[in-house]
């Protein structure tokens, strides 16, 4: 009897953690002016993994790649703002530790840029995993191996371009194709500044070669970058979601319905999603994460690393979304969250990114594992 009493109160406790009170793990609500809440969970250290941390060391703009595993997440970034000696590290338990920092190429000591991580079926159905270093020229290394081993970066063509690559998707027929951004400084070698454009490149041979670069979208006013991709749910059109960077003008958003050969006009995003590096997955439930660092005016957020949670139709419509989650809450008026964003086999979402967690300290990795369902119980609660 003992043996059963022990079990069953075993499991009411687990069942009583997970419904937890909102005030034992320090939710609350931002107030704001947004049509929809704000979910504070920068309180909330119990979600908070350390990835890397280096005094006197700026440590930033992580991505991150998730093996078929569900658990095994890859991890890279750049030490110092953007260019950087690139630092590579795994978690083998879907972030809640990490290795110390791996052995790398040699030429990965000599990046220009922001490192991004993206992983993609080839035509013969094996798994591989691309890192792009940016300005000029743009570089990739490649592994086969699930990031067991690395080729060294080199140039994918004679063009270069900022955040390279800001995302990258596969379409239909199995080409991948590479957006990024420029401001004519780093497309060329002799290039001096102009007008902000993205730019997309086309792989058909699983990165081996990639073509020119062509216009994907460019604005007389605003300056467009950092595009954030994201399909439909019936995967038949594509969505960007943009970086405004003269900050005149709210984030835009452009769809494509024709496998990116041909793009809308760029339209406003509310303020919900006004930001920087937008990053985009799908939930279990069909509905969408974006995390991004908040930029909107006048936002008792701006700068911090947050998400939105809303559906495709949403972006479509120019509605506002279901609600915003901050996620931690960056010290630095705008520097912060270039996020890593993985959803995991239970349903979590596990992201990554860096930002000044402690005032005066140069920025640093954290990792943070969203319990979704328990999420949208705080937001009834709190709603």
């Amino acid at each position: 009897m003992m043996k059963n009493f022990n079990i069953v109160s075993l499991f009411l406790l687990i069942y009583l953690a997970g419904c937890a009170p909102v005030n034992d793990w320090n939710v609350t609500l931002v107030e704001t002016d947004f049509v929809i809440p704000t979910i504070d969970l920068s309180q909330v250290s119990e979600i908070q993994h350390l990835v890397d941390k280096e005094e006197e060391q700026y440590l930033g703009h992580p991505t991150t790649a998730l093996l078929d595993d569900g658990k095994t997440l890859l991890v890279t970034y750049p030490k110092g703002h953007g260019r950087g000696a690139i630092v590579y590290k795994k978690s083998f338990d879907a972030g809640a530790s990490w290795t110390e920092r791996l052995p790398t190429p040699t030429s990965w000591e000599k990046s220009l840029e922001v490192p991004t991580l993206y992983r993609f079926k080839t035509t013969s159905g094996t798994m591989r995993t691309f890192l792009f270093s940016g300005l000029y020229p743009i570089r990739l290394s490649i592994s086969d191996d699930d990031g067991e081993t690395w080729s060294q970066l080199q140039a994918i063509g004679p063009f270069g371009g900022i955040v390279a690559m800001a995302s990258m998707v596969q379409l239909d027929n199995g080409s991948l194709v590479a957006f990024f951004h420029d401001d004519g400084r780093f497309l060329n070698a002799e290039g001096k500044a102009g007008t902000f454009t993205v730019f997309k490149t086309t792989s058909m041979d699983d990165g081996e070669s990639w073509s020119m670069p062509e216009v994907v979208v460019r604005h007389e006013i605003m300056d467009l970058c950092e595009p954030g991709s994201v399909w439909s749910p019936n995967g038949k059109e594509l969505a960007l979601l943009l970086r405004e960077n003269s900050r005149t003008a709210p984030s835009q958003i452009i769809f494509s319905s024709d496998q990116t050969a041909t793009w809308s006009e760029p339209i406003s995003l509310p303020a919900e999603l006004t930001g920087d590096r937008h990053t985009a997955k799908y939930l279990d439930d069909g509905r969408l994460i974006v995390v991004f660092r908040d930029m909107a005016e006048n936002s008792p957020t701006k700068g911090d690393w947050v998400a939105w949670i809303g559906e495709y139709s949403d972006l479509k419509e120019g509605k506002a979304g279901q609600y915003r989650i901050r996620i931690m809450d960056n010290s630095n008026s705008w520097d912060s969250t270039y996020p890593g964003v993985e959803v995991l086999p239970n349903g979590n979402v596990v992201t990554t990114t860096y930002g000044h967690w402690e005032e005066g300290q140069e920025p640093y990795i954290v990792s943070v594992q969203l319990d979704m369902e328990q999420i949208d119980r705080w937001f009834q609660k709190l709603n």
